[in-house]
């Protein structure tokens, strides 16, 4: 008898300050980071609550992503199970759940709305790893187009903008520029970078330019149409660029609040479009850093709420997933 769930992928974030290290290197595939890096994080998510013992409740991404799958599965009377590429529960540990629990089938949804083959090829990457085959599954690699992902966006920043006139600065978190340019064939052969996501060419071969920062500028065009937003009362940036590395695309929320500021704005509302919770880059990038970018030029800066338990982002994956 077929027995089919649903498998939601999300990113994962350490539980505790101790975790730090293990943690990055998940994230960096293995390579180590820098103690300063590591201590630079440590100090965030401490700022947001994170401590040398674990949270009973656990860490806000992965409590609102739980709390995600459960509305999810009372919705749609279907299993709903999570799995995190980067920290517990894991990804293969799902995975080797679902099989005791008899799944022969699942549909899969990455919690990054913007398709990326850092976030969605990796997860899906993951994916197949830990499946090894064990029974098939439909997989939808981005839903960055999703009507109802705009108007739970829509919905938490209207409140926002009846308070605050001042214009609106979407944003997306950053990704190396590296992965988001087209390789040829002989770049590819040398290419020690990620894989692409589903939907791009194989590792190894010539590949298309990902289209992680079209996709996001999507998204927040369409919040900007439901709300009725003027093209000069919005501007997108990409924000929360890694500590270490490459160059990391823009413009930056930190250049985008200096030319607001430099055209004489007093206040700005901000809207991550590319996060479905809360977590370090919007509890301690925005709440902290970039609040105190703006307070320095001048500016009052304002957030729409996180849509966390939104129902209208429950419906969004149900609908997506249908």
């Amino acid at each position: 008898m077929s027995q089919t769930a649903i498998l939601l992928l999300a990113h994962g974030t350490p539980n505790r300050l101790s975790e730090m290290s293990d943690y990055l290197q998940h994230v960096t595939g293995g390579r180590p980071m820098p103690p300063h890096v590591i201590a630079e994080l440590q100090h965030r998510y401490a700022e947001i609550g994170l401590k040398d013992e674990p949270l009973p409740e656990g860490p806000p991404l992965t409590r609102w992503t739980l709390r995600q799958a459960e509305l999810l599965e009372k919705l749609t009377g279907t299993r709903v199970y999570v799995g995190m590429r980067n920290w517990h529960p894991f990804i293969a540990d799902t995975v080797a759940q679902m099989r005791s629990d008899g799944v022969t089938h699942a549909r899969v949804l990455c919690l990054a709305p913007q398709n990326s083959r850092t976030s969605t090829g990796l997860y899906k990457r993951a994916l197949d790893k830990a499946l090894d085959g064990a029974f098939p599954y439909d997989f939808m690699p981005g839903w960055a187009d999703e009507p109802l992902l705009a108007q739970a966006f829509a919905e938490r920043l209207q409140p926002v903008l009846t308070e605050a006139k001042a214009p609106v600065l979407f944003t997306a978190h950053s990704v190396p520029c590296r992965t988001i340019r087209a390789t040829t064939p002989e770049e590819a052969a040398q290419s020690g970078g990620p894989p692409p996501a589903e939907g791009i060419q194989s590792y190894g071969a010539a590949t298309e330019g990902d289209p992680y920062p079209i996709e996001c500028k999507q998204t927040a065009a369409a919040v900007a149409k439901l709300l009725q937003l003027k093209d000069s009362e919005w501007y997108f940036a990409f924000q929360s660029q890694g500590v270490a590395g490459a160059p990391w695309i823009g413009p930056t929320v930190e250049d985008t609040l200096k030319a607001l500021a430099e055209e004489g704005h007093k206040a700005v509302v901000i809207q991550p479009i590319g996060f479905l919770c809360d977590h370090v880059e919007i509890l301690y990038d925005i709440d902290v850093n970039f609040r105190d970018v703006a307070n320095q030029l001048g500016m009052k800066l304002y957030r729409a709420e996180s849509l966390n338990d939104s129902p209208t982002l429950i419906r969004a994956l149900a609908h997506v997933l249908a």
